[in-house]
């Protein structure tokens, strides 16, 4: 639901708008959040969801603990998507590399140290998973902040205005990208319902 973002920030920074994409940015950050209040119960409520879809106790129960520790993390993208629309339209790219590299190193580090040394299991991977995803969010968050003057002029109502127009906007692209992520998931939910499921579907997630 922030895909509108891309086009309006392109917009807004060739015509010279720049003080636009701090605007553009906070209505998309609204949006998404809402959008994930409007998930969440998709999250919250996984394992009776996949239960009902046909799957297998000793895969819906942990599949549905684990959705429900990693809703912080979609929580996460809600400012961590915007903020790097905001910097790549300005080719503020290095920085977005140098807070990925973080990331993945503290997310190996952090999945070794909760699942193995800790013995947390899947537990852990969902915890280190929620931290680093915030991390690299409030990362880009401060940079946008403290070193985007231009772009970023403070919090200002105007993020409020037009947001349906600007959800109109997305919406299509939303569908799109939906469509061809259930297309993928789908094939998961019906290798639920094969002998031996939970080796197929460990099998096909790794793939």
């Amino acid at each position: 639901m922030g895909s509108a973002l891309e086009t309006l920030c392109s917009q807004a920074y060739g015509a010279g708008q720049v003080h636009m994409l701090g605007i553009y940015m906070q209505r998309s950050i609204i949006i998404l959040l809402a959008t994930c209040v409007l998930v969440s119960p998709l999250y919250i409520f996984a394992t009776p969801v996949l239960k009902l879809l046909g799957q297998q106790d000793e895969i819906a129960d942990p599949a549905g603990i684990y959705t429900l520790l990693v809703l912080p993390q979609l929580c996460s993208l809600a400012v961590a998507f915007p903020t790097q629309k905001f910097l790549q339209v300005q080719s503020k790219v290095s920085v977005l590399a140098w807070i990925a590299a973080f990331a993945l190193a503290s997310q190996i580090l952090l999945c070794w140290l909760f699942v193995y040394v800790f013995g947390w299991g899947t537990t852990g991977a969902a915890v280190a998973f929620d931290i680093t995803s915030w991390t690299s969010a409030i990362s880009q968050f401060i940079y946008v902040v403290g070193w985007c003057k231009d772009g970023w002029k403070g919090f200002s109502w105007a993020a409020f205005r037009e947001i349906w127009a600007f959800v109109r906007l997305s919406f299509a692209s939303a569908i799109m990208l939906c469509l061809e992520i259930w297309y993928i998931m789908s094939i998961i939910i019906l290798t639920g319902h094969l002998d031996n499921a939970v080796t197929a579907v460990g099998s096909l997630s790794i793939w």
